[in-house]
């Protein structure tokens, strides 16, 4: 298992924005996770920790893509329709038949072998049989209807990338190119946490000043979203011992400590004391909102994550810098994720030289394209913002002020969960 260097989050007090960190995420950190052999079909949502190359063509043989009759386009009649004689019948999965002659065609199913001369394959519902023959209509293409081999992929050919998060479609590529087992990260284990005396687990009855955490219920979900093991400790109150042995601990058998609330400079915020006392923090400030601050560090050899208390700012700050160093962590590639050009239909201000990102959802305009809808209130806590909304509106820092009809980009969540 790698280790990470001592200042592998090390940065200037300044303003960071938003390309910056990501660069320099990619940069310094590395995979820490073992690489495991897993069957292909048990290797959902793990990184791929090799490349995967096409022993043989896909498909192996030119075939038929559809049931029909496989004959030479140059037999055909080119104003009329054409009789021949049915001269035999494959099937996929048999052995090759012998191929007809010319002025005769040959009954075939989807997928089956074509024969050696037939070049063209007509559709069976386009056809008519009378006494043994089969009429083809005129008006068909040389080369319809099949399929050449390595059509889909050719031998030789890289089919999945290492360092790419293994999706349905992915494992049936690899089963594909006949791989049973796959190389895949082993999943990273992460050590979760809140702070802070405030906090009640739900179902506590609330004392004046009290809530309920939330904030580790969305980050326990968001990181097994992401394949990652979680070990939810559960709620740190505000003790500078306690946090430091729980912290401690959590080094013990996790690749990763994450923790919201308690990173800032106030007398009940231990946290950064405790990161301190046991290795190093960096606190990176970021040009966004929300979310500005987020401490980055280490526990002796184990990386420290620690994320604002408000529960949008944690949501935030996870989707746009934790995802990707999770994914560096587990081997993976950092990689944007796509967002869409959409036309706003909500009116915003904001300061230059920061990056921030407005809760919003899509509605059709009745022209069949479709608009940006703000959320109508900003405030970084309020949680129900993001289950009322889709997606987030990316807004850069060039940007200041946003206007009905002007083109944004929008991010789904469905880009950036999961």
């Amino acid at each position: 298992m790698a280790q990470l260097t001592d200042d592998c989050f090390a940065h200037g007090g300044r303003l960071m924005r938003t390309d910056e960190a990501l660069e320099l995420l990619k940069e310094k950190l590395e995979c820490v996770t073992s690489t495991e052999t897993l069957a292909t079909g048990n290797c959902l949502g793990r990184v791929l920790r090799e490349d995967i190359i096409a022993p043989g063509n896909i498909p192996p043989h030119d075939n038929s893509a559809v049931d029909g009759y496989a004959i030479y386009f140059d037999d055909l009649e080119p104003e009329g329709p054409t009789r021949l004689r049915i001269a035999g019948r494959q099937a996929a999965g048999q052995t090759p038949v012998e191929p007809p002659l010319r002025g005769e065609a040959l009954r075939i199913f989807t997928g089956a072998v074509m024969p050696e001369g037939p070049d063209t394959v007509m559709m069976q519902e386009d056809c008519t049989l009378e006494d043994g023959d089969v009429i083809i209509p005129a008006g068909i293409k040389r080369g319809a209807n099949r399929r050449d081999a390595g059509e889909d992929v050719r031998a030789g050919s890289r089919v999945l990338h290492s360092g790419q998060r293994l999706r349905a479609q992915d494992l049936g590529q690899a089963a594909a190119v006949g791989r049973s087992e796959l190389q895949v990260s082993r999943p990273l284990r992460v050590a979760l946490f809140s702070t802070g005396d405030e906090l009640r687990e739900p179902g506590q009855d609330l004392v004046t000043g009290a809530i309920h955490d939330s904030n580790r219920y969305t980050l326990n979900g968001l990181l097994k979203s992401l394949g990652c093991e979680v070990s939810d400790l559960g709620i740190l109150r505000d003790n500078a011992e306690t946090i430091i042995s729980a912290l401690d601990k959590a080094t013990e058998n996790h690749d990763l400590v994450i923790t919201s609330g308690g990173v800032s400079v106030g007398e009940e915020d231990h946290v950064k004391h405790a990161v301190e006392t046991l290795g190093k923090m960096h606190a990176w400030r970021l040009a966004i909102k929300p979310g500005r601050p987020i401490a980055l560090g280490q526990i002796g050899a184990i990386p420290f994550v620690g994320l604002p208390g408000n529960p949008v700012a944690v949501v935030v700050t996870y989707l746009v810098f934790v995802r990707p160093m999770l994914l560096r962590l587990m081997g993976g590639n950092i990689t944007s994720p796509q967002s869409f050009p959409v036309r706003a239909d909500f009116s915003y201000r904001k300061k230059k030289e920061r990056r921030e990102w407005v809760r919003a959802s899509l509605r059709p305009n009745g022209d069949g394209s479709w608009k940006a809808e703000k959320f109508p209130r900003d405030g970084a806590g309020i949680l129900s913002s993001l289950v009322e909304s889709q997606g987030l509106v990316e807004l850069p820092e060039d940007l200041t002020q946003v206007e009905p009809g002007m083109l944004v980009d929008y991010l789904p969540f469905s880009e950036v969960i999961g």
